[in-house]
């Protein structure tokens, strides 16, 4: 609930208060009728570890989506995939693959110091070189960057060369893969001759200066606000922004969460009554919703923490009532749902409901069933 306080103090958003305004930022209060470019934008990308989340995540929040969309965006080279937040694999329109990619950049630097023993004598100017020279002459698997790296330095960890190479380089994934029906290896080359925009001769070996987080602030509050410094940290897998709020606080608004954490979020953006009704959605697994804030409780209650994952295996996840509800998969014309707790009747049409709904979106013409059993192996 939305609690009152005095005049001086920012009013205090309550756990449903903030996933009913998470969801109307996210398009999963009611389905957008916006296309899939501009849903992808909006969103600041979708996870893309694997190849159907960003299909699955985009039939959950648009009304008339087919997955063949994407898929031609992704081939006219409109949306790209390629590592950016958290140092995973996203689907970004090619605008925010160009900006995106050089904010996190530090992210990425950092991250070179997990395998700095493996990288022992390289020089990792030239190690940048030699890649966008490859992958520019051809798109490169990156088995075949491990074999051309380990040529030059035989001495360095193979697996470090080629992560090196993901860090220093914006290397997107070339099409077919992530095609939607299609199947193909990872193979590479660089943002810029993807998109067609050749770089300068110095820019492999020159680090650009990085963009200021400003108007990024802004974006993530959009699709993921009410937020604190923290949840956008948590979200872009960045250190430092507290300056970037502080320097856009005479623009925006500002609550507390009921722990007392400083919440910001854009005036006029939605944040509706706690006691808006939402209806059931089927999310991907790893989807943004549940990973872009450092308390996500407005999403996962405390008793479902953990629960849509095991080891290093991640669940489709299943909302009932804007909160993590349990979840799901798709097995031989049936889908399976496990839910975390006892479901109403109601619940439990309303789910099965949109279960056929998701399956008819995704693969149109084939007959599913949904049944109420186990995902998470026992």
């Amino acid at each position: 609930m939305t609690r009152k306080t005095t005049s001086a103090t920012p009013p205090v958003l309550g756990a449903r208060a903030l996933n009913r305004a998470t969801l109307a930022r996210q398009l999963l209060l009611r389905r957008s009728e916006m296309g899939a470019r501009d849903a992808v934008g909006h969103l600041l990308g979708l996870q893309a570890q694997n190849v159907k989340p960003p299909y699955y995540a985009l039939a959950a929040r648009l009304d008339g989506f087919a997955p063949e969309e994407l898929s031609r965006l992704m081939s006219e080279r409109e949306v790209v995939r390629i590592v950016t937040l958290r140092s995973t694999i996203h689907t970004h329109t090619a605008e925010d693959c160009r900006t995106l990619r050089p904010l996190v950049q530090p992210a990425r630097d950092r991250e070179l110091g997990q395998f700095r023993r493996g990288l022992a004598g390289v020089d990792l100017s030239r190690l940048a070189a030699l890649v966008r020279e490859l992958v520019e002459a051809e798109p490169r698997t990156m088995g075949q960057l491990r074999e051309a790296l380990t040529a030059r330095w035989p001495d360095a960890d193979p697996q470090a060369l080629a992560l090196a190479a993901r860090c220093r380089l914006p290397l997107v994934q070339v099409t077919p893969r992530g095609l939607w029906g299609r199947s193909g290896q990872v193979a590479l080359t660089t943002a810029d001759r993807w998109l067609g925009r050749p770089a300068p001769a110095a820019k492999a070996t020159t680090e650009p200066e990085a963009p200021t987080p400003d108007a990024t602030v802004l974006r993530y509050l959009a699709a993921f606000g009410p937020a604190s410094v923290k949840d956008m940290q948590t979200w872009a897998g960045l250190t430092r922004l507290r300056d970037a709020f502080e320097r856009l606080r005479p623009r925006l608004v500002t609550f507390h969460d009921e722990s007392g954490t400083e919440l910001f979020d854009l005036p006029e953006a939605p944040r509706p009554d706690p006691d808006t009704p939402a209806l059931p959605r089927f999310l991907p697994e790893y989807d943004n919703l549940l990973l872009s804030h450092a308390d996500r409780s407005r999403v996962i209650p405390p008793e479902h923490w953990g629960r849509s994952w095991r080891g290093n295996q991640a669940f489709r996840t299943l909302l009932v009532d804007g909160f993590l509800a349990g979840v799901w998969k798709p097995d031989a014309g049936v889908v399976v749902v496990e839910p975390f707790g006892k479901l109403t009747a109601a619940q439990r049409d309303e789910v099965a409901e949109e279960g056929l709904r998701t399956m008819a979106v995704l693969h149109p013409g084939e007959a599913y069933d949904v049944r109420f059993g186990t995902v998470v192996p026992r």
